[in-house]
């Protein structure tokens, strides 16, 4: 049996060198956010194995190789920088007197490291295509419908209220261009101006009704900062250009 073994989170291109070359996928969960929890198998067909870091930590070099002996594993795909075992003492050569070993060199894109960390700086810093270029998909949050204020559907536009289900990286504060179960919506991230509350919202751009629970919104481009409004019409006004200009940009964005 071939694995792989990493955090993985992310699931990005590098990620996927690894894993095309892989039967099996080993995933040490440190705590991720790119792709908490099983998000990451929504990007693999391969088993996934879960470890949790704080139950294995403690693991002498030779005792985590026992671990992958008794997986049934022959050969471990690796990155150049894989260390393992208590206080990372173990290295690629003490694998290699256990395994067959492929190691795979940094891969790099726009000469730029892929890694989550730079994913992760991407996504504060509001450049989503940058982001979702390097992770290879677009990046995206999953959540559960809650009950709003209900001013959206009366006085301006139906907006889904969404709850992220996991411990997800939350893109900064604004508007931005989304897909909402596939549907191309607008996404507002904020304090909104009509509670003070912070609300993570979206509207389907051509008002779709959505009747499942689960609500996945996928990042498609950072539109603008949020402002400070000071009545429901300047709001509407503002959202109604947001919506004209995110119905124009969303197709590009998707070709």
């Amino acid at each position: 049996m071939i694995a792989t073994i990493g955090g993985f989170d992310g699931m990005h291109i590098a990620h996927q060198e690894l894993i095309k070359r892989a039967k099996k996928l080993i995933i040490i969960e440190k705590g991720s956010n790119l792709t908490p929890g099983d998000d990451r198998c929504d990007y693999t067909n391969l088993e996934c194995i879960f470890y949790k870091l704080e139950e294995i930590k403690h693991l002498l070099p030779i005792q985590f190789i026992e671990l992958l002996k008794n997986q049934n594993i022959k050969k471990v795909v690796i990155g150049e920088d894989f260390r393992f075992g208590k206080d990372k003492k173990g290295d690629i050569t003490l694998l290699k007197k256990h395994f067959e070993v492929e190691v795979i060199k940094e891969i790099k894109l726009d000469n730029i490291p892929v890694h989550s960390k730079i994913i992760r700086e991407f996504i504060k810093n509001k450049e989503i295509k940058k982001a979702n270029k390097f992770l290879g998909h677009t990046y995206k949050i999953k959540g559960i419908k809650i009950k709003g204020q209900g001013i959206g559907s009366k006085k301006l536009v139906p907006t889904i209220n969404v709850k992220p289900i996991k411990n997800y990286l939350i893109p900064p504060n604004g508007v931005y261009i989304t897909l909402t179960n596939k549907l191309p919506s607008l996404t507002f991230i904020g304090i909104r101006s009509t509670d003070n509350n912070f609300s993570i919202e979206t509207h389907i751009l051509n008002n779709t009704f959505i009747k499942d629970e689960l609500i996945i919104i996928e990042f498609l481009d950072f539109l603008r900062e949020n402002k400070t409004i000071s009545n429901l019409e300047e709001l509407k006004i503002l959202i109604n250009n947001d919506i004209k200009k995110a119905t124009k940009q969303i197709e590009k964005l998707l070709h």
